[in-house]
């Protein structure tokens, strides 16, 4: 739960301090919650598994956010704190799959390399924090690109190990954690910002080259 509230606050602080992006987040996190806390998410047998509809609500919230966030108000600082996140996250997958609740291809002793994106994070961050320099665009556009390839790449991995109907990974350890209270976070919140933080940062980059032709 941590990591969830500290990625509602970063999320909050890089993109305007928006009351109603922090209550939008809140009231998502509420309605997930509940239903995860009692194991609904966990349901296999139903069909569709009830699971499906996260995988369906959150690209539709995602879209809307993208198109509601204003580019004036982004702060990437407060963004590449929400990216720094990532490494505690593979620190907690990896203690997920030592315990029997995910497949090792999710963390970064498998094909997981999103542990990159958190040391990288932190490292740009220091770099402009510390050195005062605006990092070049070329870098950051890089950067970006290869987030969301990376998390695109885990993403993938978690939903087909997933015990749903079209599960072709890892049967001998599913991904049984990530439907999970409060581990849900993850799949339905945790990762759409991630997406967001990537694609406004692009979004951003992309005007300025335009405006400074």
């Amino acid at each position: 739960m941590t990591i969830t509230f500290l990625s509602a606050f970063f999320f909050f602080r890089g993109t305007g301090s928006d009351k109603r992006v922090l209550g939008g987040s809140l009231l998502w996190i509420l309605i997930i919650g509940g239903p995860a806390y009692y194991g609904i998410f966990q349901d296999t047998i139903t069909m569709p598994p009830p699971f499906l509809w996260i995988l369906i609500a959150v690209p539709l919230l995602g879209y809307s956010a993208y198109r509601f966030l204003r580019l004036t108000q982004t702060n990437f600082t407060y963004l590449l704190g929400l990216h720094g996140l990532r490494l505690p996250i593979e620190l907690v997958l990896f203690q997920l799959f030592l315990q029997g609740h995910i497949p090792q291809l999710m963390t970064f002793e498998g094909w997981n390399y999103d542990i990159f994106m958190g040391v990288t994070a932190m490292i740009l961050l220091g770099y402009a924090r510390v050195l005062k320099r605006p990092t070049p665009p070329l870098l950051l556009l890089i950067w970006n690109t290869f987030g969301i390839v990376f998390l695109t790449i885990i993403v993938i991995i978690a939903i087909l190990s997933s015990p749903l109907p079209f599960q072709q990974l890892a049967f001998d350890q599913p991904n049984v954690a990530l439907s999970q209270f409060p581990y849900i976070y993850l799949p339905a919140y945790i990762v759409p910002l991630v997406y967001l933080a990537h694609l406004l940062e692009i979004r951003r980059l992309w005007v300025a080259r335009k405006t400074n032709k």
